[in-house]
């Protein structure tokens, strides 16, 4: 029978997943399974880490994401009520349905954002087409209003969902934690399956990826939530049944529902999304009328050649000539020109800029360009540790600019290039070993002195 885990938590779920994509793919592929699919809660981070782990060790990846649904309207952030929201899992059957999905999580955070990044029914609506959604846990909106005003009113709900999605891409999602409640909703799913025709599928909700990792889990949780494990009122996951569970251990669960159990296998099947890399995807610089990119940079390059070097040695002329071969021939001219704009920018805006640091002081054309102030021969720094022909990799220009005023850049190059072209990059901070053992020992409320005198214990080796 096949089997695929489509609602999978993994460290990106930063509040409560502990698996480790490297992890968790090779557990998939260890327990037999062909497909794995990422559902992290309320972000896609870990997707593309996700999507070569899978691609590097035969796992066709599933690229989902489990959203927050507002109750009300993402736009309503006034009181307690405005951030109830339902949990929602959609994945994406297509790049169509791939490029909705990036979509509506973006605007999850910079339109929905109120306790949690959350989607609303009109935003799903409006970019459903190519997902797939699934009904969720026991916080989903079927599940919650079945529990909460009964069948008739929950069976609205799915059925809201199907004509929102369309055929055959709505879900209605079992799940078994040995948590009384979903007993109780899951018979009342499987008969709305037979009233509705919605069909079927069988989940684990995986937020930690061997079954002895509960432990270690539950007091990641507690630090996260800065909790100690013996508070009452707190965020915990009883039972120690979120872990990848084999096929075989998810048949022992539904034996009344083997047809739920096929349909994840099939729904992974159609999922066929593809990422392409190493393709150039920069906006192109607006140059001035009379010139093309190629000519504008040996324009302003030349330039800055006479201001920067009052005598012209060959050598200079020889190195510039073959640093704009290598730019021309590797596609970066329009980078090096939408750089030199916002530096040049800054400085006739009397915005303090960095001299130049790292690999882009090797560059001639750079120095000319006075996007850095270091000249590089004069410290012999070669400029293919800044960019090979032999190894193709974007070229990565450090900048430093006066944090007062680094918000005025950012708005100039979004104001010239386009919002949907200009990003910020985000960087994850994790958990060093040794300040970890303190972290734990404060979640099981150790004395202070006692957590730090691990610190002092040999560490184990990595495997």
């Amino acid at each position: 029978m096949g089997f695929a885990h489509l609602h999978v938590h993994t460290e990106y779920s930063l509040l409560d997943g502990s698996s480790k994509i490297n992890e968790i793919v090779r557990q998939a592929k260890e327990l037999g399974m062909d497909s794995l699919a990422i559902t992290d809660h309320g972000a896609m981070y870990g997707v593309i880490d996700f999507y070569k782990a899978c691609k590097e060790r035969g796992i066709h990846p599933v690229i989902g994401c489990e959203v927050y649904v507002a109750e009300k309207s993402r736009f309503q952030k006034e009181g307690r009520s405005d951030a109830e929201y339902y949990h929602l899992v959609l994945l994406a059957e297509n790049q169509t349905g791939y490029e909705n999905l990036i979509k509506m999580v973006s605007k999850g955070f910079i339109e929905g954002f109120y306790y949690k990044p959350r989607i609303d029914l009109e935003l799903l609506r409006e970019n459903h087409e190519g997902i797939i959604a699934l009904s969720a846990c026991l916080a989903g909106a079927v599940p919650r209003t079945l529990l909460a005003q009964g069948y008739e009113k929950a069976k609205e709900v799915a059925l809201q969902y199907a004509e929102i999605m369309g055929p055959d891409h709505f879900y209605l999602e079992l799940q078994d934690h040995g948590i009384p409640e979903q007993a109780q909703v899951n018979q009342q799913l499987l008969r709305m399956s037979q009233e509705t025709g919605l069909p079927l599928v069988a989940t684990n909700d995986v937020h930690y990826t061997y079954k002895e990792d509960a432990q270690a889990h539950d007091i990641l949780l507690c630090i996260q939530t800065n909790k100690k494990v013996n508070d009452e009122d707190r965020m915990r996951y009883e039972g120690g049944q979120y872990y990848l569970k084999s096929p075989q251990e998810m048949e022992t669960l539904f034996p009344y529902a083997l047809e739920a159990l096929e349909n994840t296998e099939k729904v992974a099947q159609r999922c066929q999304v593809e990422f392409k890399f190493h393709e150039l995807k920069l906006p192109q610089y607006d140059v001035p009328e009379g010139y093309t990119a190629k000519e504008y940079l040996r324009m302003l390059c030349e330039k800055g050649l006479a201001e920067r070097y009052p005598k012209i040695r060959p050598e200079l002329r020889e190195r510039l000539e073959y640093e704009l071969g290598v730019i021309e021939n590797m596609g970066y001219v329009d980078y090096f020109l939408i750089v030199w704009d916002f530096i040049n920018y800054a400085k006739s805006q009397g915005i303090m800029v960095g001299p130049g640091r790292g690999s882009a002081a090797g560059s001639v054309v750079a120095y000319c360009l006075r996007i850095t102030d270091i000249e590089p021969t004069e410290y012999q720094l070669i400029f293919e540790r800044f960019l090979n022909p032999e190894r193709v990799s974007m070229p990565d220009i450090d900048v430093d600019f006066c944090y007062r005023r680094r918000q005025e850049v950012i708005d100039y190059v979004t104001r010239k290039y386009g919002e949907d072209h200009v990003t910020q990059i985000i960087t994850f901070g994790t958990m060093a070993a040794r300040l970890v053992i303190r972290d734990v020992g404060r979640a099981m409320d150790m004395p202070y002195g006692e957590a730090v005198s691990y610190t002092h214990l040999p560490l184990p080796p990595i495997a």
